[in-house]
């Protein structure tokens, strides 16, 4: 039977009276606006002003943290080096690996960590204050479970080396001890401070026996009476059986050295060794893993899971990796005593200690306020092969799901949506369309971001995307009259219709202004030019000006009659093309032939006297408007002139 999820906690809104006005809201990029309005159905005369409440609810706050944009940027690198290694990655090389893959996660969270620690010590402001002690908890919480999950689930620590790695665990993340400690020793008489007892027990309680001899060192040179005592505790903890890392001994010779040990410690207790010192009675005691004196202990180990690790240390050091959560669930139970119940915090570790990986990454995913945790965690297990057979009902998997959600968050943001396109890279079922969604939502604010944008459309061959984004710049790029900047997107875009679009705007402002801008771009046009009928003629016809320019007025005279006679010139323009002819009819030499100049007289007749095109001036209106009229008449008599002269120079030529 499928597990239920429970209901989503309430999120109460500050300020917001939904007993007096109702609620609006719109879903913004990763966020919701929400305001109470005075709308009322039944009582519209009651209608009042907009109450001033608005709120902007964030789906993903924790992107617009500073620090924690740091543990993003340095992660992103980490989760795509993991991707792109994991065919090389084979037997015991691949452990290895995936272990220090492990590690510098960790090492970004602890360097985030500590940043944000020093900002919360630093802050002045209550609120900022507030927050940053919330991320530190969030922080640590996340390193602390990580290194659990790396040491059961990645390191798969046996029998013996498993005891080595929790107490490294717990010394790490109970930290406390090395303030007592720096405070203690930097006394003068460190044996005579006040809480010297309570350093010594910590550092016995979390299996620093070396540490915690040197300090039994200290008080027996100063108090003499108890040296015999602290002599002998030294030695017990001296000689206290611990399988090293390099040892090659094995577990059954350990067990047999430990029992012998654990006996001696007890015997010295029942002789009543110890029995002037209720200090060192207690520490002998905790030694022996007497749970009543581990539990006097709760303040100094401040936590379930130190109790756990310290129990396991001197009552059951070969505990093997499928009997811990025996050992965990009642070592919950003793230290709670049924005062209090179990935090998220402590829900995740018990399933840790229970190897359910999938309970770990669903608590996770309900406690930590962001989806970096659950993401990165799932995707290095899933490259351990330990999620492969949990497949999700609406057609991905868990990996794919969880990294889907947090690169959702990342488009969220202005800058780290670039981090987000690797993640939906890596998602090989849902990754491509969850891609085209989101960067289709993003706003191309700038030009530069726009072209970010672009560049990661284009290396997808994302073709749609790409003629949506340069449609859209080109449409700015008109509003703004950046002309040439538009013809470049609408052409990038192969949009032949915006680019039609564009070259009459091109050809209005030269008619408006006597000369083409952005230049440089019309001249090297190139293939682009046959994108559409408009942008070929704006081409050639920059491509006659040219020709003009160098006097070549042939070549101009026999482009500008193609121009007309190809109907690649909008009729609307055919003036402006006779009108330009009408240098070249009046120079010395004859430019057009009999032939060309018939043509341009049909071509001029069929503007004057035709039926009109939409747009186009008709033949009334080019008869009432005197500067068309003496245009016409004075194009009229130059091409009858050039005709005249263009017969006699042919005439001439035939009859030599």
């Amino acid at each position: 039977m499928e597990e239920l999820d429970g209901e989503p906690t309430v999120t109460l809104i500050p300020g917001v009276n939904s007993q007096k006005k109702q609620m609006c809201f719109d879903w913004g990029p990763g966020e919701m606006l929400v305001c109470e309005t005075s709308f009322n159905k039944k009582e519209k005369s009651d209608m009042m002003p907009g109450c001033p409440f608005i709120h902007i609810i964030r789906k993903n706050e924790d992107v617009y943290s500073q620090i924690l944009r740091k543990l993003f940027n340095e992660s992103h690198g980490i989760f795509v080096g993991l991707q792109r290694i994991e065919e090389e990655l084979t037997g015991k090389s691949r452990k290895a690996q995936l272990v220090r893959v492990s590690k510098n996660y960790r090492s970004v969270i602890r360097a985030c960590l500590e940043e944000m620690h020093q900002l919360a010590i630093a802050g002045k402001d209550p609120a900022s204050d507030r927050q940053f002690s919330i991320q530190v908890s969030s922080l640590s919480a996340m390193e602390l479970i990580w290194n659990l999950c790396e040491i059961l689930f990645i390191e798969v620590a046996p029998a013996g080396p498993l005891l080595l790695h929790l107490l490294d665990w717990v010394q790490l993340h109970v930290c406390e001890v090395d303030s007592l400690s720096a405070d203690v020793l930097g006394s003068e008489n460190p044996s005579k401070h006040e809480r010297f007892w309570n350093l010594v027990t910590v550092l016995v309680l979390q299996g620093r026996l070396d540490e915690a001899r040197q300090m039994l060192s200290k008080e027996a040179n100063t108090n003499p009476t108890s040296a015999g005592m602290c002599r002998i505790l030294g030695d017990l903890m001296r000689t206290m059986p611990v399988l090293s890392p390099g040892n090659t001994q094995t577990l059954t010779e350990l067990e047999l050295k430990w029992q012998h040990w654990h006996e001696g410690c007890e015997r010295h207790l029942q002789d009543g060794t110890f029995a002037s010192s209720p200090h060192l009675e207690s520490l002998c005691k905790i030694m022996l893993g007497d749970e009543a004196a581990l539990l006097e202990q709760k303040e100094l180990l401040s936590n379930w899971y130190h109790f756990l690790v310290t129990r396991l240390l001197y009552s059951h050091p070969t505990v093997k990796p499928m009997d811990l959560h025996f050992y965990a669930q009642s070592s919950l139970d003793l230290f709670l005593g049924g005062e209090s119940s179990p935090e998220p915090l402590d829900n995740i570790l018990m399933a840790a200690f229970e190897f359910d990986i999938h309970q770990v990454i669903k608590e996770c995913s309900i406690a930590l306020s962001n989806w970096w945790f659950v993401a990165h965690l799932t995707d290095l297990l899933d490259h351990c092969k330990l999620l492969q057979s949990h497949n999700l009902y609406f057609g991905s998997n868990m990996r794919e799901f969880l990294l889907l959600e947090y690169a959702s968050g990342l488009f969220a943001h202005h800058s780290l949506w670039q981090l987000g396109v690797d993640y939906f890279d890596y998602c090989p079922e849902l990754g491509r369309v969850s891609l085209e969604l989101h960067i289709e939502r993003i706003p191309l604010s700038t030009e530069q971001k726009a072209l970010k944008v672009l560049r990661v459309c284009e290396q997808r061959q994302m073709t749609e995307q790409v003629r949506s984004i340069c449609k859209i710049l080109a449409m700015k790029a008109v509003r703004n009259n950046r002309l040439g900047s538009a013809l470049s997107w609408s052409i990038r875009a192969k949009d032949a219709a915006f680019a039609t679009l564009v070259s009459d705007r091109f050809l209005r402002d030269y008619c408006e202004r006597g000369c083409f801008s952005d230049l440089d771009l019309i001249d090297n046009l190139g293939p682009a030019m046959m994108l559409s009928d408009r942008l070929t003629f704006l081409g050639k016809y920059r491509e006659f000006h040219r020709l003009y320019g160098e006097k070549r007025f042939v070549d101009a005279a026999s482009l500008l009659l193609s121009l007309m006679t190809s109907q690649i010139a909008p009729r609307t323009f055919w003036m402006t093309l006779l009108t330009d002819a009408l240098p070249l009819l009046e120079q010395k030499q004859v430019i057009f032939s009999a032939e060309q100049t018939y043509e341009l007289m049909r071509c001029l007749e069929d503007l004057t006297s035709g039926r009109p095109v939409r747009g186009e001036p008709d033949a009334q209106q080019l008869q009432d408007d005197d500067v068309e009229t003496t245009k016409v008449e004075m194009l009229r008599l130059a091409l009858a002139r050039n005709l005249a002269r263009s017969i006699i120079k042919e005439g001439s030529l035939e009859g030599s």
